[in-house]
């Protein structure tokens, strides 16, 4: 893992099924110039071997939050 900041993902409240928590957290790392780590990343989850250590591998790369908080430290940035 890369020694960048991890992003804010807006994980929580989302749809739990682990490939659209994936699909999320890897559209953000693209997002954030991160298209490695997001590559690293689902090769580690798709390898995993539970839920539990696929989230954890998950959460490796990101930070958990809700929309709100996201839209929140959004506009705490442009101020």
């Amino acid at each position: 893992m890369s020694e960048k900041e991890k992003p804010m993902c807006p994980l929580i409240g989302a749809n739990g099924n682990i490939f659209n928590i994936l699909g999320i957290a890897s559209r953000t790392l693209k997002e954030n110039g991160m298209a490695e780590e997001a590559a690293e990343m689902y090769n580690r989850v798709t390898s995993s071997g539970s839920y539990d250590e696929a989230l954890c591998i998950i959460t490796d790369y990101i930070t958990p939050c809700s929309q709100e908080e996201l839209d929140e430290d959004s506009l705490s940035q442009q101020y």
